[in-house]
């Protein structure tokens, strides 16, 4: 039986994507995210940042980049906090169901680093506070799965 796991290792261009909506907490995931790039061994020189309006458009954007061919992963980050109105569930639903798609229709990791919160708060405490970093998961997460695909690729049938 052969076993194939993802390594936290450079294999290419990576695509961050970053809502400008709640800007003040996505500056905080996107750190993190570039820090985890840092770590993987990903020279600066290979991570884009592409700044989006907001959660709603992460999908279409994740689309063109993956369709460019030269990515080997995307983050996308962004920070969608529950309103009094039904905004919320169209909003983090469509992001959701958006990037999923790009994933599978394009066969690229694609890692979900979009905040649903109650609270600006528990954003904060997700973006850098005493949950974490959801931004370094997320990047984590992309650059794991994308060394997984270069090891299923490069792997005799």
């Amino acid at each position: 039986m052969t076993e194939f796991a993802g390594r936290l290792r450079a294999t290419g261009r990576v695509a961050i994507l970053a809502s400008r909506y709640n800007e003040a907490v996505t500056l905080r995931l996107l750190a993190g995210a570039r820090e985890a790039c840092r770590d993987a061994g990903i020279a600066d020189e290979l991570v884009d940042v592409l700044w989006v309006p907001g959660a709603f458009e992460l999908p279409g954007i994740a689309a063109a980049a993956a369709a460019t061919g030269r990515y080997v992963c995307l983050v996308a980050l962004g920070a969608v906090i529950r309103g009094d109105t039904a905004h919320f569930e169209y909003v983090a639903g469509e992001a959701a169901r958006g990037l999923g798609e790009v994933a599978v229709r394009h066969a690229i990791p694609v890692a979900f680093g979009v905040l649903t919160v109650d609270t600006l708060e528990q954003a904060v405490e997700r973006a850098g506070g005493a949950a974490g970093n959801k931004g370094r998961e997320a990047a984590d997460a992309a650059i794991s799965a994308a060394d997984l695909l270069v090891q299923l690729r490069s792997t005799d049938a």
